[in-house]
C-alpha cells in the first residue's frame, strides 16, 4: 500500500506525513515488540529513507528486540549514517546477550569514531566492566565520565555504586554515594543492595531510615533488598519491612510477593508465606520456586510436593532453579523414586544439560541411590560441569566407601581444568580416614601446602580431623599449633577423635585451650566435652558444663540436650536425666535412645520400657539401636518372654533387620532364663556368622547355671575365633571352681600360664574436686595410700562387728587390692557425707566379692556408691544395689 502511494507523490509535505507514519508504526511496535514493524524497512527503503537516522534507530531497536544481536549488527553496518543512539543501542544489546567483551570493542570504536557518549551508553559499558572483572577499565571510563561531566548523573551515580560494590569496594561506592547529594530512589535502592550484598545487613536498614527521613519514597524493589537483610537479621526485621510496604502504599507485584515468601520462609513461618502467596492471583515461575525451596528448606517435604504439582496444574512452566528445589526435596526425603520422577520431567524440558539441575541431579543420586554408576551419569550429562558439579559427585562417591574413585575423579577434575575448592579438597581428605590411605592422605597434604589452600581454615580444620582419626595426635596438634586461626570446629574436632579413641581427659583439657584462644564453647564442642565428662564419670565436671550451657543459651540445642541425658544417666544422676530429657522441646529419637539407655543402665527396667511406649505415643520412629536397647533392659530385667516378643516386633511391627548385636542380645535373654538349647538354637539358625562375643555370652550363661559340656564347647568355639582372648579361660575356670572341679581349675590356670594370656589390670577411677584419681589392682603409690588401708581395716572391722561375711574377707592378697575397693575407700576419705561417690571400672564386670563389700559398706556408711562397669551402673544404697542380683 505505502508503495503505490510512493508512486503518486507529487509534494514535499507528503513525504514528510509518509516519514511520520513510518516512525509512528516503528515506534508503537518497538513498545510492543512486535516482528511486523519490521516489514515497515522495504518500504522506507523504497521512499528513500534509508538515510533518515530517527529511523534507522528505531529500525535498530526492533531488529534487537525481535530477531537478536545478529541481525541488529548487520543492520547497523549497512547504516550510513550513525549517531550516540546508534552506537548506544548496539552496545546494550551486547551487554543484554552476556557478550561483554564484544559491548568493550564497541566502546573503543565508538570513541575512535569521534561519537561522545552519553549517559546510558556508560552506564552499559559499566556493567559489561562488573561482568568481566575489569575493575582497571571501570576505573577509566570513570575517569572519562568525569571529564565529559557527568559525574553527578543520578543514573552513573547508581551505576558506579553497584560497580564498586560488585567488587567488594562497599565503603569506597558509599563514599561516592555520600559525595553526591540529591539522590532518586534508584540511587538510594542501589546503595542499599550494596550493603545487602556485602553481607552489611544492619547498615542497609539504616540506610533505609535514612531514605525515609530524607523524604525519598521507596519502590518495590528498595522492600526487594530490605527483604534480603531480614532474612539473616531475623523474622521481627522482616515484620517491620512487610508493615512499611504497606504503610507506603506500594503494589504487591509478584517481584515484591516472591521475596516476603522467600523472607518467611528462611525465618521458619510458612504460613505466612502461603498466606502472603495468595493474597493476589498473579504467580509466576519465581514465586512458586521460592514457595517450594521454603517448604525444602522447613523439611516440610509433602506441601513442597503439592507446591510443584499446583504449579504444573495452573500452567507455570518449572524453571532450572525450580528443578534444583524439587530435587533438593527428594534428596532430603532419600527418595530415590520421587527423584527419578522429577529427572523424567527434566529430560522432556530439556534441562538435563543445565548445570544448577545437572548439580541437583548429582547430589540426589549420590544420596538416594547405592550405585555410584547413576550420579556419574548424569554428571557427564552436565554441558559445562563447574567446581560444584565436581565436588558434589567427589564427595558423593567417597561417602559411598569409593576413595580410590574419588581420588581419580579429582585427578579427572584437575585435568579438564576445573580448579577445586576448599570443599572439595575438604571432602576428599574427609574420605581418607583409614590408615590404608594414609599415603594418598600425605599427598593431599602436600598439595594443600603448595597452593593456597592451606590458608584456608576449612582446609586445616579437615587435616586436624582426619590425622586425629587416623590416631597421629602429635600431627593433629602440630597443624593446630601452625595455624594463623583457629575456630571452634579446630577443638571439635580434637575432642570427637579423642573421645573416639578413649582420651576423655585430654578431650577436656581442650576447654583451657579454647579459652586460651578466646574461643566460645559452642553447641557440637559442647556436646563431644558432655560425652567425655560422660564417659569419664566425671559428674562435677559435666555438671559445670550444664551450668555454662544454660548461661550461654546452648541448652536449647538437641545434641546438648541430648548429652546432658547421657552425662547424667551413666553417672548414675537418674532424677537429674530425666529432668534434663523433660526440658527438651522436641526429643528427637538420639534423645529417646539416650533416656532408655539411662534408665536401663541403672535398673529402672520398667520405665525404661515405659519411656520406649512414651516414645512411640509421640510420634517417633523407633531405629536398631533402640530395639537393642529395649533388649538389654529386658534382659537385665530378666523378662524373657518380652524380650523375646520385643525381638520378634523388630521385623514384623518396626521394619528392622535384626543385626548381629541383637542376636547377640536374644542369646544373653535366653541364658540368662536358663533356657541354653534355645540360645545354642539362635546361634546355629542365624543368618551371621557367629563372633567370639556371642559365644562368650552363652559361656556367661553356662557358668550361671552350671552347664559344664555346653560352657566347654562355647569356650572352644570361642577361642578358635579369638586365642587371646583371656575371659574364656577366667569364665570356665570359675564354673570349675563353683562346680568343685578343682583339677580342672588347676588345668585351666595351666593353659593360660601356657598361652601367655594376661588380663588387663583392673582400674578404677574416681573424680574429686576437679581432679581424676586412677587405681589399679595392688596399688601402692597415691599419696593417702596408708590412710585408704587403714579405711578398708576399719570397714572390715565394722562387718565383723555386724556380722556381715563375705568369701575372701581379710585376706590381705587376694581381695584387698581390688582397684574398687582403693577407690571407694578414697572416696569416704575425700567426699562429704551426704555426697555420692561415683566410680568408673575399665573392665566389664565387679567380682562377686567387691559386689558384696560395697554393699555392706552402704550398710555401714549412709552414703550411695555408683559404680559403672561397661554400660551398665550399679547403684548402692542402704545395703542393696540396683542390679538386684541379675
Amino acid at each position: 500500500m505505502l508503495c503505490k502511494v510512493a508512486s503518486r507523490i507529487i509534494n514535499r509535505s507528503e513525504i514528510t506525513r509518509l516519514e511520520e507514519t513510518c516512525w509512528r508504526v516503528l515506534s508503537f511496535c518497538n513498545s510492543n515488540s512486535f516482528k511486523q514493524g519490521i516489514s515497515v524497512h522495504s518500504p522506507v527503503i523504497k521512499l528513500g529513507l534509508q538515510n533518515h537516522l530517527y529511523l534507522n534507530n528505531n529500525l535498530l531497536s526492533l531488529y534487537a528486540k525481535c530477531f537478536g544481536v545478529d541481525k541488529e549488527r548487520q543492520f547497523f553496518d549497512e547504516m550510513p549514517y550513525k549517531d550516540v543512539v546508534s552506537w548506544t543501542g548496539i552496545l546494550s544489546a551486547y551487554v543484554k546477550s552476556g557478550n561483554h567483551d564484544i559491548a568493550l570493542q564497541f566502546f573503543d570504536s565508538m570513541l575512535i569514531s569521534v561519537q561522545w557518549p552519553n549517559e546510558f551508553t556508560f552506564s552499559s559499558v559499566l556493567r559489561s566492566c562488573s561482568a568481566l572483572g575489569e575493575f582497571e577499565y571501570g576505573t577509566c571510563v570513570q575517569a572519562y565520565m568525569i571529564k565529559q561531566g557527568f559525574d553527578q548523573n543520578p543514573i552513573l551515580v547508581s551505576c558506579l555504586i553497584d560497580f564498586y560494590s560488585k567488587f567488594g569496594f562497599t565503603s569506597e561506592a558509599y563514599n561516592l554515594f555520600i559525595n553526591k547529594g540529591n539522590h532518586d530512589t534508584v540511587s538510594w535502592t542501589m546503595m542499599i543492595s550494596s550493603f545487602v550484598q556485602a553481607q552489611r545487613w544492619d547498615q542497609a536498614l539504616l540506610l533505609y531510615a535514612d531514605m525515609v527521613e530524607a523524604g525519598v519514597p521507596p519502590n518495590e524493589f528498595t522492600f526487594v533488598k530490605l527483604l534480603g537483610a531480614c532474612s539473616v537479621l531475623g523474622l521481627n526485621y522482616g515484620k517491620l519491612v512487610h508493615a512499611h510496604t504497606l504503610l507506603w502504599g506500594v503494589k504487591l507485584n509478584v517481584v515484591l510477593k516472591t521475596a516476603l515468601v522467600d523472607m518467611y520462609s528462611r525465618c521458619q513461618r510458612m504460613e505466612h508465606a502461603i498466606k502472603v502467596k495468595n493474597l493476589t492471583s498473579e504467580c509466576d515461575t519465581s514465586l512458586f520456586t521460592a514457595v517450594i525451596s521454603g517448604f525444602a528448606q522447613n523439611l516440610i517435604f509433602r506441601k513442597a510436593i503439592a507446591a510443584f504439582r499446583e504449579m504444573r496444574i495452573s500452567g507455570i512452566v518449572p524453571n532450572n532453579f525450580t528443578f534444583s528445589s524439587i530435587l533438593n526435596v527428594s534428596s532430603l526425603m532419600l527418595s530415590l523414586e520421587l527423584g527419578q520422577q522429577i529427572h523424567l520431567r527434566v529430560v522432556t524440558s530439556g534441562l538435563e544439560g543445565d548445570v544448577s539441575v545437572g548439580n541437583a541431579l548429582v547430589s540426589m543420586y549420590v544420596k538416594c541411590s547405592d550405585r555410584t554408576e547413576d550420579a556419574l551419569r548424569v554428571f557427564r550429562e552436565i554441558s559445562l560441569p563447574n567446581v560444584i558439579s565436581w565436588t558434589s559427585l567427589i564427595a558423593g562417591v567417597a561417602e559411598h566407601g569409593c576413595e580410590k574413585d574419588s581420588f581419580h575423579l579429582f585427578r579427572e577434575m584437575q585435568a579438564a581444568g576445573v580448579q577445586p575448592n576448599s570443599f572439595t579438597i575438604c571432602s576428599i581428605i574427609g574420605s581418607f580416614n583409614a590408615p590404608k590411605w594414609f599415603p594418598q592422605t600425605q599427598m593431599l597434604h602436600g598439595y594443600v601446602v603448595k597452593t593456597n589452600f592451606y590458608e584456608h581454615i576449612v582446609v586445616q580444620n579437615a587435616l586436624v580431623d582426619v590425622y586425629a582419626g587416623l590416631g597421629m595426635l602429635d600431627d593433629a596438634w602440630k597443624i593446630v599449633h601452625m595455624m594463623s586461626n583457629r575456630d571452634a570446629i579446630t577443638y571439635t574436632s580434637l575432642a570427637s577423635k579423642m573421645n573416639q579413641m578413649g582420651h576423655h581427659e585430654l578431650a577436656l583439657h581442650i576447654i583451657t585451650d579454647m579459652c586460651d584462644d578466646d574461643i566460645k564453647i559452642d553447641e557440637f564442642s559442647m556436646a563431644s566435652f558432655l560425652s567425655a565428662s560422660a564417659d569419664l564419670g566425671t559428674v562435677v565436671t559435666g555438671k559445670q558444663l550444664h551450668c555454662h550451657s544454660v548461661k550461654s543459651g546452648l541448652g536449647s540445642w538437641n545434641s546438648v540436650s541430648n548429652g546432658l541425658v547421657e552425662l547424667y544417666g551413666k553417672c548414675g544422676c537418674i532424677c537429674d536425666a530425666r529432668r534434663a530429657f523433660r526440658e527438651i522441646t522436641v526429643p528427637d529419637i538420639f534423645s529417646w535412645n539416650t533416656l532408655i539407655s539411662g534408665l536401663a543402665s541403672n535398673g529402672y527396667i520398667s520405665s525404661a520400657l515405659s519411656a520406649f511406649d512414651d516414645m512411640r505415643l509421640a510420634g517417633a520412629k523407633p531405629d536398631a539401636v533402640t530395639l537393642m536397647l529395649v533388649l538389654s533392659a529386658c534382659n537385665n530385667g530378666k523378662l524373657v518372654d518380652l524380650g523375646l516378643e520385643y525381638f520378634q516386633s523388630m521385623r514384623e511391627t518396626y521394619d528392622i533387620v535384626p543385626q548381629l548385636e541383637h542376636y547377640v542380645h536374644l542369646v544373653d535373654i535366653l541364658g540368662r532364663g536358663g533356657r541354653l538349647e534355645e540360645a545354642m538354637e539362635v546361634i546355629e539358625t542365624m543368618p551371621y556368622r557367629a563372633d567370639a562375643l556371642i559365644y562368650k555370652t552363652l559361656l556367661r550363661a553356662c557358668r550361671a547355671h552350671r552347664n559344664i559340656p555346653l560352657a566347654e564347647d562355647m569356650a572352644r568355639r570361642g577361642l578358635e575365633l579369638n586365642p587371646s582372648d583371656p575371659a574364656f579361660y577366667k569364665l570356665l575356670g570359675t564354673l570349675y571352681e563353683d562346680s568343685g572341679q578343682h583339677d580342672l581349675v588347676e588345668r585351666t590356670r595351666k593353659m593360660i600360664r601356657e598361652s601367655r594370656s594376661k588380663k588387663n589390670a583392673s582400674q578404677s577411677w574416681v573424680e574429686i574436686r576437679n581432679k581424676v584419681h586412677v587405681f589399679v589392682a595392688g596399688e601402692r603409690s597415691h599419696p593417702q595410700i596408708n590412710e585408704i588401708y587403714e579405711k578398708i581395716e576399719w570397714l572390715e572391722g565394722e562387718f565383723k562387728n555386724k556380722r556381715y561375711q563375705y568369701e575372701g574377707m581379710g585376706n590381705r592378697e587376694s581381695y584387698y587390692h581390688h582397684s574398687e575397693k582403693l577407690a571407694v575407700a578414697f572416696g569416704l576419705l575425700n567426699t562429704p557425707s551426704k555426697a555420692p561417690i561415683h566410680i568408673l571400672k575399665n573392665i566389664t564386670s565387679i567380682c562377686r566379692e567387691c559386689h558384696k563389700f560395697l554393699k555392706f559398706v552402704t550398710h555401714v556408711v549412709d552414703k550411695e556408691i555408683i559404680v559403672r562397669e561397661g554400660k551398665r551402673l550399679h547403684c548402692f544404697k542402704k545395703g542393696e544395689c540396683s542390679c538386684r542380683g541379675c
